[in-house]
């Protein structure tokens, strides 16, 4: 079985996440994608993440209509912070059947060579991208970042998918908590219906 790892802090998982998540399962080779969960972001601060077990949940509430999306929490159990690579080689150690990818959007693939070990992953998984846009200059001045030349695009690992460009922001989201405004329609209902129960992101 083919697994499309799209990871992610989900502080919240919103809309946009599953319309990404969806398409990747539907309109790619991957047989699955699973969401999986960080604890820790080496690039966040780890205080504005609501409790692992919370963003777990809303990743199972948000899934669970979708036979072909399931949340993994397979980062809670490796030492923290977590790198990529580490996450894959405990996978594959774990689940020797399956073939693993990546999913990322077109900005984590500008900033690849960053990562720990990118020429490791570049040479045994397949990296799955999906369509980000990107703000410069004036506001309002909004650009593909398909329109940018990326270095890697045309390397045979990477795989550029024509998803649905979706910019919704979990920082938007918990921002707008914070402030009294209505976000529901950029949550699953039992998503919104969890974070409205639990007072989330209101201070």
């Amino acid at each position: 079985m083919k697994i499309g790892l799209y990871f992610g802090t989900f502080n919240p998982v919103h809309v946009g996440h599953l319309i990404i998540a969806n398409h990747m399962a539907e309109h790619s080779d991957l047989d699955e994608v699973w969401m999986v969960v960080t604890p820790h972001n080496p690039h966040k601060k780890k205080s504005t993440l609501l409790d692992d077990h919370h963003r777990l949940q809303m990743v199972h509430l948000a899934t669970e209509d979708y036979p072909k999306i399931k949340p993994s929490d397979i980062e809670f159990k490796l030492t923290q912070p977590n790198y990529t690579v580490n996450t894959l080689v405990h996978l594959e150690e774990r689940f020797p059947s399956h073939t693993f990818s990546l999913i990322m959007g077109e900005d984590n693939l500008r900033s690849l060579h960053k990562w720990k070990n990118y020429e490791v992953l570049l040479q045994n998984y397949d990296i799955y991208v999906y369509p980000r846009l990107e703000t410069k200059g004036h506001i309002g001045e909004v650009i593909s970042a398909k329109e940018e030349n990326l270095e890697l695009k045309n390397h045979p690992r990477i795989h550029i998918i024509d998803a649905p460009v979706v910019e919704i922001s979990s920082t938007f989201i918990r921002n707008n908590i914070k402030e009294g405004k209505n976000i529901q329609p950029l949550l699953p209902n039992k998503v919104w219906e969890y974070v409205d129960h639990n007072l989330f992101y209101k201070k």
